[in-house]
């Protein structure tokens, strides 16, 4: 099993930054891409970046120059630092990751694995 906890959500006024981090655990084998995504209310859940185990990141058009997404390998964590917000950035953000992990037995698989979501508010 992998599991994944994010950490980092809060209140912030317009233009503020916050630093979302997102830690997985378990019996990983690999992991080839981890990812933000987020949900806002009415709204579906939608891309915000994802980075592969080689460094090739991607972004949705609406974060791009404001949010960075990097990568620490050896601990299995992702962060986003998030700049310049804006009150369209409201929502619950959620870690994903995908790669191989054990299964006892069964040996290695893929798995695919999110976090539990974590509040992000911009408001003044």
């Amino acid at each position: 099993q992998v599991q994944l906890v994010e950490s980092g959500g809060g209140l912030v006024q317009p233009g503020g930054s916050l630093r979302l981090s997102c830690e997985a655990s378990g019996s990983i084998f690999a992991i080839y891409m981890m990812g933000w995504y987020r949900q806002a209310p009415g709204k579906q859940r939608e891309l915000v970046a994802e980075i592969t185990s080689e460094g090739r990141t991607t972004y949705a058009d609406s974060v791009k120059g404001r949010f960075t997404i990097s990568r620490d390998s050896s601990e299995n964590t992702v962060y986003l630092q998030m700049n310049s917000l804006i009150p369209e950035d409201t929502a619950v953000y959620y870690c994903e990751a995908e790669g191989r992990a054990y299964y006892g037995d069964s040996g290695v698989g893929d798995f695919g694995a999110w976090g539990q979501g974590t509040q992000v508010t911009v408001s003044s």
